[in-house]
């Protein structure tokens, strides 16, 4: 079964000329997913229609079935999803959107496809939009690879990172992005966190060039040198970002979606387990607090945002995200 989770619209109540840059990408994410399951719940609970995104923690007595559901297609939604109504206001040539894919590593490379097409569509139905401006693709384990530029940066990232996988498998989920073009569904592709020698091999090995190169200054000195001179003489736009590498850790997602959070994840069975809830029940035979039972697996992020271009207002921002869930 696959767990598809959403923030909703994290501007609120307003829209704002420029997003906050004060908190990580992986905390924004995690407290905007905490704050749209309690106002759901809350919602739910008040006879109301799910999806806000602000407001006041929800009761912990409220079933997590109540606010969740389960589509045909087997895609447990927390929330439940809804795109009954659009999340923008004026026409699409008015807007500037752009989506970043993050492919975590535990999402395999054969799963890739259908987790571009899905991550998209999720994106376009949330807006009620037919196209996107921009989708960055970041991989895990990737950052600026230039020795000779940042060896101290690249000798303390430490063997807890992921690590790069092959050329030819990147090459092999651009494929999808270079489809979803000529399909008229995005109009520009990008790549994030390439260095040089990755790009310069990229470009060779792709149909449709990516036309932007998202990179993060923390991972190295300053831009090196070669990979300026490459993005110059190949049309490649050099854009500036600050997400973090591991967007949603595999036991953060447990944490938030277990039964001190959500109540949407089972507590793993173990023998001779006593612990109790919040309320001093055994959770084992607490049905509030039962929830899904399974191994959870983060498989992908999306981030989306839509500016309105002739005024640089941020009038929708947010995230989907996936994760696997076996017995």
């Amino acid at each position: 079964m696959k767990l598809l989770l959403s923030t909703g619209n994290i501007m609120g109540g307003g829209s704002s000329i420029r997003p906050s840059t004060s908190q990580k990408t992986n905390a924004e994410l995690i407290s905007s997913l905490r704050a749209n399951f309690e106002q759901s719940a809350k919602d739910q609970a008040n006879g109301h229609v799910n999806g806000a995104t602000n407001g006041d923690a929800a009761p912990k007595t409220t079933a997590y079935k109540s606010w969740t559901s389960q589509d045909s297609k087997d895609d447990f939604q927390i929330p439940t999803l809804s795109f009954t109504h659009s999340a923008l206001e004026e026409p699409r040539p008015q807007y500037d959107i752009t989506a970043k894919l993050f492919f975590l590593p535990s999402c395999s490379t054969s799963a890739r496809p259908a987790a571009t097409r899905k991550a998209l569509s999720l994106v376009l139905e949330e807006l009620h939009m037919p196209s996107i401006d921009l989708l960055i693709l970041s991989f895990p384990g990737v950052y600026f690879d230039e020795q000779e530029d940042c060896p101290d940066k690249i000798a303390t990232r430490g063997a807890v990172e992921a690590q790069p996988e092959a050329i030819e498998q990147q090459i092999e989920a651009w494929k999808t992005l270079e489809e979803l073009k000529d399909e008229g569904l995005v109009e520009k592709l990008g790549i994030a966190k390439f260095g040089a020698d990755r790009l310069d091999q990229f470009l060779e090995g792709t149909k449709i060039k990516p036309a932007v190169d998202q990179i993060n200054l923390r991972d190295c000195c300053s831009v090196p040198k070669a990979l300026l001179a490459l993005a110059k003489s190949r049309g490649v736009e050099l854009l500036v970002h600050n997400d973090c590498s591991n967007i949603l850790p595999r036991g953060t997602l447990r944490e938030l979606l277990g039964p001190q959070g959500a109540g949407v994840l089972a507590e793993p069975s173990k023998a001779g387990d006593k612990r109790k809830s919040l309320h001093g029940e055994d959770v084992r035979n607490n049905t509030q607090s039962e929830g899904l039972k399974g191994e959870v697996t983060p498989q992908w992020v999306v981030k989306y945002t839509a500016v309105v271009r002739n005024r640089g207002v941020v009038e929708n921002k947010g995230y989907f995200a996936c994760a696997e869930l076996a017995a």
